[in-house]
């Protein structure tokens, strides 16, 4: 018989299949915001990664850097980690993504923090605004 049995091929097809469909939907873990909208400028494709702050409606802080692992941390926590990635990327971009139901002067608290750990400049993260529906 000089047939290939194709048979264990498929198994072992199926199975990293069910793999790869398990862990995608567990590595693009964050944290949901509802971000505000404005009409601004997207960030150029060639720049560095950016540090990126989330506060969330509740007010907890969230950084996320490098390997877009989202980790959740307190104050002083912040202000040290972004004071070692800053002192080792001076020119990082530092961004913050505040939901829009938080009130302001949190995001301006981490936005200070930034700026005690080192930062020179911090962005703030919106969404594109929606077009408005056109009738017909």
């Amino acid at each position: 018989m000089s047939e290939i049995n194709v048979v264990p091929y498929i198994d072992v097809m199926l199975v990293l299949l069910v793999i790869f469909m398990i862990t995608v939907p567990l590595l693009t873990e964050g944290v949901k915001v509802e971000l505000p909208q404005a009409e601004a400028r997207p960030m150029d494709e060639e720049a560095k990664r950016p540090l990126v702050v989330t506060v969330n409606r509740e007010g907890a802080l969230f950084v996320t850097y490098d390997d877009d692992r989202t980790q959740p941390v307190d104050r002083q926590a912040l202000l040290e980690k972004a004071a070692a990635i800053i002192r080792l990327n001076p020119d990082i971009p530092v961004l913050v993504k505040g939901d829009r139901d938080v009130p302001y002067g949190q995001v301006v608290g981490a936005m200070v923090l930034l700026q005690q750990a080192g930062a020179p400049k911090v962005g703030l993260v919106t969404e594109p605004r929606e077009e408005p529906k056109r009738k017909r």
